[in-house]
């Protein structure tokens, strides 16, 4: 399951990139206003690595091997972006640009603790969707890059975003303001999953590793706001041949409308009959999945998106029996996943005024077979969401909305079958006031109330920024986060609280256009976490919650460094963190040190892009220190978690070649996960008497792939 969808996002790579055989020379000059030479803005072929920097006088020059109709895009910080359509064809061409300047971005103060972002809306480039796919070790995946950045721990054994000393249930998935209940594929048990979606579907990304919006809730430690794609460029179909499988799409697209359809199948025998797995599969996991998208402008500003996703998957696999003394006997896991995602939006500027509204409904249904039981474990959401936001000077600007979720799930073991809904709605306000153009305080309040939990909650959130120097600022900022505990405990118990977490964040941030430094410190406190009767250690066994006094701390410092400046072609961030945390929740009696945790972890990630080849390298190296595990012969309060497991280390590799097949664009693509071979242990698995145990490991000692992308299209924008 986990390599099947280990390139679904590259089919959406050949969507943003045209074919080239000739060189075209592309020179001029970037002046702002008033005709003053603008130096140092950057002047770049759309999602290419063609381009220049201007130079004192404000002249620009660099030669491009892409054809066809492509949009260069003129950006400095301090100055709103500019971009315009060519078209290249071998001749030379001369461009100007004149920038306009702008009062919110270098000469202003921005909220920026706790996030990071990448949108063509936001000064704060981070990580894009290119960014993701061409990450070696991500596998094109959003989580998996997401994974190389500070306050992430690299977990290999399962899914989900591990972020400051927060399990996976603390951080949140949303698309266009809409939660998604089930982001990742299913859970198989030491199997991580891959994200049902792909990078290339949006356009910005805000990742905030604490001390979020007031627009944001039901999350104690992360949100992952993702913005989808407006109204593609022009008309386009691809094909995607890999060596886990295939699938393609077409998008076409009018003046003011586009929809489009795609489709992937993946089956993963033929590629565990060349690769040793580290796994006793039955029936390797395959997977269909289709997509339809719609999207149409309403007017200059406004835009209406829909789109709609289905996924089948299926798998079963063997596990070694413990419990048996001879060791001949395993332990059998089947699963079939059917998983629904659909959404619809609406955003329209009127005068001062933004409004947006969304509504989803998601279905995903889980049957297990686990032998002897037979689990069936369904989930239904509607969601519904309405937000405005007016300026009321310059800079400043308040915001409010509401949202209301309701969720039908059962579940059924065997034959005893256990129903419930919850209804939950909140409500929010907040502004951001600027005091001067270097000091702005956001300060924002949100009200939750949950149905089955028959509570409410009030939730402060205040960030304050200040700006030290032409590219660099302090952030501070505070706030209360709930979130209601997993559906599954809420069925057998009447839990009363909903799970909260408070956050401290200071941040010291310097981004020019080329280079980022940031450096955060943060502290967060526990309350009210869940606490179970077992430790229910694979996936089928069931735990009862027994209250909810849990409680723990986290505190660290994360530091990164990106630098696209120093070394021609190259693009490098190395990132740090270090995490002190203890928690008592679920099984645990008392407060210790999670088994999801490593207290320091390095991540260093390098990119190079060789013109004249028309290819690009990349590694990524992850260190990250041994994690707690569970050994049920240590379970006194100064054993309890104290054994770890050998520290982690992973080299990765990726490669890509840009070549045409006839007048189609092609990529070609090879990577490699785990180059060194090194076999780390992440977790253990014990028989009940502690006696017998066996480790955890990777599914294979490395993972390939290999694949070939065709696009093919017009454009039909006139």
């Amino acid at each position: 399951m986990y390599l099947s969808k280990h390139v679904i996002s590259w089919l959406f790579f050949l969507i943003i990139i045209q074919s080239a055989t000739a060189q075209t020379k592309i020179s001029g000059t970037v002046t702002d206003q008033k005709n003053n030479p603008v130096a140092g803005a950057n002047i770049v072929i759309r999602d290419s690595y063609d381009g220049a920097s201007s130079d004192a006088s404000g002249k620009f020059q660099f030669t491009s091997d892409e054809t066809g109709d492509v949009i260069i895009v003129c950006s400095l910080i301090g100055f709103s972006p500019s971009d315009k359509k060519i078209k290249l064809q071998g001749d030379a061409i001369e461009i100007n640009f004149k920038l306009k300047e702008t009062s919110n971005e270098l000469n202003t103060v921005t909220i920026t603790a706790g996030a990071f972002e990448a949108s063509d809306e936001k000064k704060m480039v981070i990580l894009r969707p290119l960014d993701i796919v061409t990450t070696a070790g991500s596998q094109g995946d959003i989580y998996g890059a997401l994974q190389t950045l500070p306050g992430t721990q690299p977990t290999q054994d399962q899914e989900g975003l591990f972020v400051r000393g927060g399990d996976a249930a603390e951080a949140k998935t949303l698309i266009d303001g809409i939660e998604v209940a089930n982001p990742y594929f299913s859970s198989v048990p030491d199997v991580p999953q891959r994200s049902r979606f792909s990078p290339f579907m949006f356009k910005g990304t805000n990742f905030s590793t604490g001390g979020y919006s007031a627009q944001y809730g039901q999350a104690m430690s992360s949100v992952l706001a993702l913005e989808s794609e407006d109204l593609p460029p022009r008309s386009i179909g691809n094909i995607g041949i890999m060596s886990v499988g295939g699938g393609g799409g077409y998008m076409h697209r009018w003046k003011k409308t586009s929809a489009g359809v795609f489709a992937n199948y993946f089956n993963l025998a033929p590629y565990f009959a060349i690769i040793k797995q580290n796994r006793d599969w039955d029936s390797p996991p395959q997977t269909f999945s289709s997509s339809a998208i719609f999207r149409h402008k309403t007017s200059e500003t406004g835009i209406i998106k829909a789109f709609i996703n289905y996924q089948y998957s299926d798998l079963s696999l063997n596990f070694e029996n413990l419990e048996d003394v001879t060791g001949k006997s395993k332990n059998h896991f089947g699963l079939n996943n059917y998983n629904i995602f659909s959404t619809l939006s609406y955003k329209e500027v009127l005068n001062k005024w933004t409004v947006q509204a969304a509504g989803s409904y998601s279905k995903d249904i889980n049957r297990i077979y686990a032998r002897p039981q037979h689990l069936l474990f369904s989930n239904q959401l509607w969601q519904g969401r309405a937000v405005v936001s007016r300026s009321i000077s310059e800079l400043s600007s308040i915001r409010g909305g509401a949202e209301v979720k309701y969720n039908d799930f059962s579940n059924l073991y065997n034959n005893f079958r256990v129903d419930s809904t919850e209804m939950f709605t909140a409500v929010f306000l907040e502004g951001d006031a600027y005091i001067t153009r270097k000091l702005v305080a956001r300060a924002g309040i949100r009200v939750e109330n949950s149905y089955l939990l028959r509570a409410s909650n009030l939730a402060p959130r205040i960030s304050v920024a200040y700006k030290l120097g032409k590219f660099d600022q302090l952030n501070v900022a505070y706030g209360d986060y709930y979130q209601t505990p997993d559906k599954n405990y809420l069925i057998f118990t009447n839990l009363d609280h909903f799970e909260k977490a408070t956050h401290y964040i200071l941040n010291y941030q310097y981004v020019n256009e080329k280079r980022t430094f940031r450096v955060e410190a943060y502290y967060k406190k526990y309350n009210h976490l869940v606490q179970t009767t077992n430790m229910a250690s694979n996936v089928y066994a069931t735990a009862f919650a027994t209250g909810d006094d849990g409680k723990g701390f986290a505190q660290g410092i994360d530091f990164f460094w990106r630098d696209k400046q120093t070394f021609k072609y190259v693009d490098y961030w190395v990132s740090y963190s270090f995490l002190d945390t203890k928690r008592k929740y679920l099984y645990y009696p008392f407060e210790v040190q999670p088994t999801f945790a490593s207290k320091h972890v390095v991540s260093v990630v390098m990119k190079r892009w060789f013109p004249k080849l028309r290819s690009s390298i990349g590694f990524t190296y992850v260190y990250a220190a041994g994690r707690p595990y569970y050994n049920p012969n240590k379970t006194n309060e100064n054993n309890f978690l104290s054994d770890r497991t050998n520290d982690y280390n992973n080299l990765s590799l990726t490669w890509s070649y840009l070549t045409s097949i006839g007048r189609h664009f092609t990529v070609i693509s090879a990577a490699v996960n785990n180059v060194l071979g090194i076999e780390s242990a992440y977790s253990y698995r014990y028989s009940t008497d502690g006696l017998r145990r066996s480790a955890v490991g990777a599914t294979s000692k490395r993972s390939f792939f290999i694949g070939v992308f065709i696009s093919f299209g017009e454009d039909r924008t006139e």
